[in-house]
């Protein structure tokens, strides 16, 4: 009589342990813990102390200029109740869906991504859940999707110091630090520098301060006017004794681009200019 083998359940494809682990050949079931983040070189927080800085324009923006560099980019949309990665990547049809080796992620040309938008019903969908619903919905974006090899892992989070920039921490091991995104008017410096002493709290390195909306330059005269004000954002580095990565200008053309799902890095605007030496001067941490 023939022994009937066993279905074999596992993630072996997926798995940080590929290749080395003795199970990998059997037929019975794994028990094995797959870390999906293993394979991510980079895991990066983008986190702002209040709403409406641009944190998940300069999200997308960076992953972007990243992946023109030749990089293999993901990106992690932590605001369950507000997720617009999707719209700002240009795949808001997109669905994520399930496949052999977990959660496969939405891709915007060379992107993957994982947000709330990519499983709502519609985009008026809303999600109203407390805390503990939202932290599962953060785990499992971190546990069970398929981000494979990844060189950096941007996570845009939502602003404020409550629950899920600290559930992102205690389920993502080893975090290369935070980006904190700024304007320059007092009331935003307020909230920022609350967002980076919660980094610090963590015991996570501040990257860098990134001072969006630092002035709008006339396209007629060239003139640069102070909306928001100026300068703000580098002031709070020097006290606060951590690195300013840069300042990106009001640039109108941002708006309708992002509207389109297309990043200003690949539109030669002023904006994208100032935003390459924000990504070079990231990119010398890493080298």
């Amino acid at each position: 009589m023939t022994e009937k083998k066993t279905e074999k359940k596992n993630d072996c494809d997926s798995c940080a342990l590929k290749g080395s682990c003795k199970d990998q050949d059997d037929a019975k079931e794994c028990d094995h813990k797959v870390d999906r983040m293993a394979r991510i070189k980079h895991k990066i927080i983008i986190a702002s102390g209040k709403g409406g800085v641009g944190k998940s324009t300069v999200t997308v923006n960076l992953a972007r200029a990243l992946q023109m560099k030749g990089l293999k980019v993901g990106v992690l949309d932590g605001d369950i109740t507000g997720p617009d990665i999707p719209k700002l990547l240009g795949i808001e049809d997109e669905k994520l869906r399930q496949g052999p080796d977990g959660i496969e992620p939405a891709v915007a040309d060379g992107i993957k991504a994982a947000s709330m938008a990519l499983i709502l019903s519609s985009r008026d969908t809303p999600v109203v859940w407390r805390g503990p619903m939202k932290m599962a919905a953060i785990k499992q974006f971190i546990q069970d999707v398929n981000w494979g090899d990844l060189d950096f892992l941007l996570v845009d989070m939502p602003p404020g110091t409550s629950d899920e920039p600290l559930s992102v921490v205690q389920l993502i091991p080893d975090l290369a630090g935070a980006i904190i995104v700024t304007t320059p008017q007092d009331v935003a410096l307020l909230d920022s520098r609350k967002a980076v002493n919660m980094v610090k709290a963590m015991k996570l390195p501040v990257l860098g301060i990134v001072e969006n909306m630092s002035g709008l330059v006339c396209p007629h005269c060239g003139e640069k006017i102070a909306i928001f004000g100026s300068g703000g954002g580098e002031m709070m580095a020097e006290e606060m004794d951590v690195p300013f990565l840069g300042a990106i200008p009001i640039d109108p053309s941002i708006c309708a681009l992002g509207d389109r799902g297309e990043t200003f890095v690949q539109s030669g605007t002023n904006a994208g200019g100032s935003f390459g030496k924000i990504v070079q001067r990231l990119m010398e941490m890493f080298s």
